[in-house]
């Protein structure tokens, strides 16, 4: 059983944890380092481009914990088994698993390839690569009897449609992942694991590192806050979830998007 906390004192801190993070080495995941990483936290960064990772991992250095990186493509299960197997030789178990990693895109239906070819990627990014990462690091999570967190980062597409962006297998695949989010809250709670997902919506990272003009105009017309939202306020979101403070909450989906969806 997990335990409530008696007062707020280290509420918010993750001081001793160890953190996975998938695609940690930019965007979202970048920040959502950061923010672990200043409340304690020893961070492992799977991702494919460990050029970046070197630049991410000087960046968390002055924080003063662990950080590595493992090179990880989510949509090879061998990849991923050896990745999340040389996290726990290197740094010990892990309480915080923080499935970040995904694409966008895809298009029109009826304007794809015949195979179907990019909507197979970003199914396959996008959900089944968490589910694979969540298996083999679920598992080493369950057998090290700690307990955790699991924080999916899905989107606010996986509850609206945005129009005009044509990101029908992108929302279909976060949709897929905030049910997933739900499902595995029921399945690994006996293990004292909790599994939440945070949707976000337009940030300034990642997919949406350079907005123009447009995505400004769309944000000022439609959000009710009028502005992108920022790395590290995801990553404070994840910090939250991941903490001591949220030892009661699970299963939830959790959208910070300055209420995009209320205009949906």
């Amino acid at each position: 059983m997990i335990q409530a906390i008696t007062s707020m004192k280290d509420a918010f801190m993750l001081s001793g944890k160890t953190a996975i993070i998938t695609g940690g080495n930019g965007g979202i995941g970048l920040g959502i380092a950061h923010a672990m990483a200043e409340m304690g936290a020893n961070i492992a960064i799977l991702c494919r481009n460990m050029e970046k990772a070197a630049s991410a991992l000087d960046q968390l250095r002055p924080y003063g914990g662990r950080y590595e990186a493992y090179p990880c493509d989510i949509t090879q299960s061998q990849s991923v088994a050896a990745a999340v197997e040389a996290v726990w030789k290197d740094l010990g178990d892990v309480e915080i698993l923080v499935n970040n990693s995904g694409v966008a895109g895809g298009g029109k239906l009826l304007d794809a390839d015949p195979d179907l070819s990019a909507w197979r990627q970003v199914i396959e990014t996008d959900l089944v690569g968490m589910m694979q990462v969540t298996h083999e690091a679920g598992k080493r999570m369950r057998d090290a009897g700690k307990g955790g967190s699991i924080i999916n980062i899905t989107s606010n597409t996986g509850a609206i449609v945005n129009r005009g962006g044509f990101l029908a297998v992108y929302g279909a695949a976060k949709a897929g992942a905030n049910h997933f989010t739900k499902s595995m809250a029921v399945e690994l709670g006996e293990f004292n694991i909790r599994v939440n997902a945070i949707a976000p919506g337009y940030t300034r990272a990642g997919l949406g590192a350079n907005p123009g003009e447009y995505l400004y105009k769309l944000v000022e017309a439609q959000q009710p806050l009028k502005r992108l939202g920022e790395a590290i306020e995801i990553g404070a979101l994840a910090v939250f979830l991941a903490s001591p403070a949220a030892a009661h909450i699970t299963g939830e989906i959790i959208t910070i998007d300055g209420g995009y969806t209320l205009q949906a």
